[in-house]
């Protein structure tokens, strides 16, 4: 079955860095689009950013020029970079890809950004 984890979340102050990682199974990760959307408390879901299976990516615009996504496929894995976080940032974040048309997601790991 697919499966999807999340982990690097956490506090942290504003202006800091953090990495999130996604281990993925279950999937052909490199013919996979994998994303990382967010969900803040009272807010909808939205995307944070996209790297499809050529290594093309998009971005959210609050978030472009500061996170970075990225994937290894040796490993399954996807990362997103988050530098010069603010506490706008602060969110569950979820990992996410589609397989056979159906949509998979992680459980979220928590980010925190102070003031």
């Amino acid at each position: 079955q697919v499966q999807l984890v999340e982990s690097g979340g956490g506090l942290v102050q504003a202006g800091g860095s953090l990495r999130l990682s996604c281990a993925a199974s279950g999937i052909r990760f490199s013919i996979n689009s994998m994303g990382w959307y967010r969900q803040a408390p009272g807010k909808q879901r939205e995307l944070v950013a996209r790297i499809s299976s050529d290594g093309s990516t998009n971005y959210a615009d609050s978030v472009k020029g500061r996170f970075t996504i990225s994937r290894d496929n040796g490993k399954n894995t996807v990362y997103l970079q988050m530098n010069s976080l603010k506490p706008e940032d602060t969110a569950v974040y979820y990992c996410n890809t589609n397989n056979y048309l159906k949509d998979y997601w992680g459980k979220g790991t928590l980010v925190t950004v102070s003031s």
